[in-house]
């Protein structure tokens, strides 16, 4: 994704205001705020489990589905393109809590947040894509940063099953069972694959030049496959090709099953015509 600048100078002047109530959550009492160890040493400060920040939701998804089960995100869902989120005060505060902190490499911000507010979490960087084989080899290793590998096997094989049954319905619905010319956005070539499809082109994250316009066009493609996130509008207009848009980040029940799902719901009905 376009790597966006994101204003520091406000975190780090808050960071200050803000070290005494960091490191009153990090020393745990007579409260029952103490850290416990779960089973393979991670220290946890809820009944062993761990304390994961995420900076989106995209993030929570993955540590949920890698059997995190105290997640808290930080940029709000209502944020479109999450690297423009501007970190506030509580957002420190909920670092500073942290055993974890989940972040993408095209998120700015996440570093400095973790150490505006003086964390001693571990920063993990997640591979942000909805691919299936990236997705089930990003959830085993969180599961296994976590302790929560047996968590992590159980959502995998869901997943599988999951999966296997929404390609087979969008390949079932192509017209005449032909695998459909398909250009893809950069990061959503995983929906391409999902329909059985092999992107004849792919485009972004930068706008379409005309000589990419040109090129892309020529290939003749029945399918656009734009993503939400990033969407400059109409990417090959007077080409006939039917562009849908589609969402990589899950919904505030960071449920990632339902990103595939809405997925293989909009590719049936552009396939179907409808």
């Amino acid at each position: 994704m376009v790597r966006t600048r994101v204003r520091f100078a406000s975190l780090l002047a808050l960071s200050a205001a803000l070290t005494a109530l960091v490191a009153g959550c990090g020393n745990g009492g007579a409260g029952g705020d103490s850290d416990t160890a779960s089973k393979d040493g991670t220290a946890g400060r809820h009944g062993g489990r761990p304390v994961v920040v995420v900076t989106t939701t995209w993030e929570g998804a993955f540590a949920k589905a890698a059997g995190a089960q105290d997640v808290e995100v930080i940029v709000p869902q209502s944020v479109h393109h999450a690297p423009d989120y501007d970190p506030k005060p509580s957002d420190l505060a909920a670092v500073g809590k942290a055993d974890f902190v989940l972040y993408a490499p095209f998120e700015p911000y996440a570093a400095k947040i973790k150490e505006a507010a003086g964390s001693k979490a571990e920063l993990v960087e997640v591979d942000l894509d909805n691919d299936a084989d990236k997705v089930k080899a990003e959830v085993a290793r969180l599961g296994g940063l976590f302790g929560t590998e047996e968590s992590a096997a159980r959502w995998t094989a869901t997943f599988d099953a999951a999966y296997a049954k929404l390609s087979k319905e969008v390949q079932d619905a192509r017209p005449g069972g032909k695998s459909p010319a398909v250009v893809s956005q950069v990061f959503t070539t995983w929906s391409a694959k999902l329909a059985g499809a092999a992107p004849v082109g792919t485009y972004g994250p930068e706008a379409v030049t005309p000589a990419q316009l040109a090129e892309l066009s020529g290939k003749k493609p029945s399918l656009v496959l734009d993503n939400a996130h990033m969407s400059t509008g109409t990417v090959l207009p007077d080409s006939g090709a039917r562009q849908i848009e589609i969402v990589n980040y899950p919904g505030a029940d960071l449920d990632l099953l339902t990103v595939y799902r809405n997925a293989a719901a909009e590719l049936e009905k552009a396939m179907g015509g409808s």
